[in-house]
């Protein structure tokens, strides 16, 4: 008999991984802290392999739920956050990226915070632009785990990789303002 058949659990199941996702963040920053590089970058692979099995149960055993869609990226952002914040600390990766990075999440949870609270119509729903910078994100902090853990030649990928993440964070987050704030004013009626 299957584990989950019939369960009470398997509507939870994704929640349940995204959340395991969001709890291993402090393990994952203690790792880069006390400079146990291999173990943080294959929990950091674990992540990112968590975070495409709770998107892939979601969607074909069509278990979406409201929870799932705000968590799933609160659990992306802890995790991106918390790693950029702890290799910038260590001097891994430089100070004016990691405001970037953080800056842009500040801005995008602000900016949902206040536009659920104008609209109550907040549904999340990610834009390309952010799909693509949170996997050049996820790249470029794997990379730089592997890089110190497994002793990976990068062959010069992460200054390319430190650029496209700038570039891909600064769009990200103006196109963020940007589609809100046109759907906000859209939603105002005329005087």
């Amino acid at each position: 008999m299957n584990l989950f058949s019939g369960s009470a659990l398997l509507p939870l199941l994704p929640n349940l991984i995204t959340l395991t996702r969001l709890f291993s963040v402090p393990l994952m920053v203690w790792l880069i802290l006390e400079q146990r590089f291999a173990p943080a970058f294959w929990l950091f692979v674990a992540a990112g392999v968590s975070d495409a099995l709770d998107g892939f149960l979601a969607r074909k055993l069509k278990l979406r739920s409201t929870v799932g869609a705000f968590l799933d990226p609160l659990a992306d952002k802890a995790l991106l956050v918390g790693v950029y914040v702890t290799l910038g600390h260590m001097n891994y990766v430089a100070e004016w990226l990691v405001i970037i990075v953080v800056f842009r999440d500040i801005i995008i949870i602000g900016g949902a915070i206040l536009y659920q609270t104008l609209t109550q119509s907040l549904k999340m729903q990610p834009l390309f632009v952010s799909k693509v910078n949170t996997v050049a994100q996820i790249g470029l902090a794997a990379l730089l785990l592997a890089r110190q853990g497994l002793g990976f030649n990068d062959f010069g990928l992460t200054d390319y990789l430190v650029y496209a993440v700038a570039a891909t964070t600064i769009v990200s987050g103006g196109a963020y303002v940007f589609v809100w704030g046109r759907r906000y004013i859209g939603m105002e009626p005329s005087k």
